[in-house]
């Protein structure tokens, strides 16, 4: 496991073969995302896309918080002069951290513990599936704090879990446990937090597996399901080439063998 930055609040990475890990550690701030750390998560998230081994990412936190936002000594400084060209490359660089994340080309799945408030949920939405705590919080944030939804907040809230529930959290403040999320659609599943772990690697073992049709199949759901999406037809022209691939991969001698077992098991 790697350490790339010094000082208070860092990220740890970990690359298992095909299985990439990405870890906040921030524990005595709650794991906020501070500059250095949005730095290192993108810089994660660059080798990710070089190195076309990994299949999967997995995003978690150290201690039983996942993480309570952007650091609010950064926060503070951006709000002396919200114009400024520092403030905003400060606001920006939370902001590429979670949309890296969001844009990796292998399937990657979110660890939430303990709770995810303002930009820290933004980056578990970023995530493809959520994997929570039945007593974990899940809260915008922003309402509270008096200050507006950013890093395209409702957006990400809108596609994990529909208008509804976006406009809620969103809109009126309204907070949801992980038991919640997983009912309304935001997260995908709940277990105790030593269990999440394991949890995930089923998730992600086809994935680790085959790598390269893990990436051809995010590409495709990146496009077809948006934001925006495509319709139907469009759909069917991004899947046909990717298809077609797979296919000649797989081979004749596959499908052969395929249609022989199948015969053998019907007699």
């Amino acid at each position: 496991m790697t350490a790339p930055t010094s000082g208070e609040g860092r990220v740890l990475t970990r690359f298992d073969g095909p299985l990439a890990h990405v870890t906040l550690d921030n524990p005595r701030r709650r794991n906020a995302i501070t500059l250095s750390m949005a730095r290192d998560l993108v810089r994660f998230c660059e080798r990710v896309e070089r190195d076309t081994v990994i299949g999967a990412v997995v995003v978690d936190a150290v201690g039983d918080y996942f993480c309570s936002g952007a650091d609010t000594r950064d926060l503070a400084d951006a709000s002396a002069d919200p114009a400024s060209p520092e403030a905003v490359r400060r606001i920006s660089a939370v902001y590429d951290s979670f949309v890296r994340i969001g844009n990796l080309p292998v399937p990657s799945v979110c660890l939430v513990a303990g709770g995810a408030v303002g930009a820290g949920l933004n980056l578990a939405l970023a995530t493809d599936l959520m994997l929570v705590t039945p007593d974990a919080v899940l809260d915008s944030g922003f309402l509270a704090r008096r200050i507006h939804p950013g890093g395209g907040h409702l957006s990400l809230l809108g596609s994990a879990a529909g208008r509804g529930p976006a406009l809620a959290m969103g809109l009126f403040g309204a907070a949801l446990t992980g038991e919640e999320a997983v009912r309304r659609g935001l997260a995908w599943e709940q277990a105790p937090a030593d269990e999440l772990p394991a949890l995930a690697g089923r998730l992600t073992a086809a994935a680790v597996a085959d790598p390269e049709l893990a990436r051809r199949i995010k590409e495709s759901a990146r496009l077809e399901l948006g934001p925006p999406g495509v319709p139907w037809p469009a759909a069917l022209e991004i899947e046909r080439g990717a298809q077609m691939w797979s296919m000649r991969r797989k081979g004749e001698a596959a499908w052969a063998a395929r249609a022989r077992g199948a015969g053998e098991g019907h007699r």
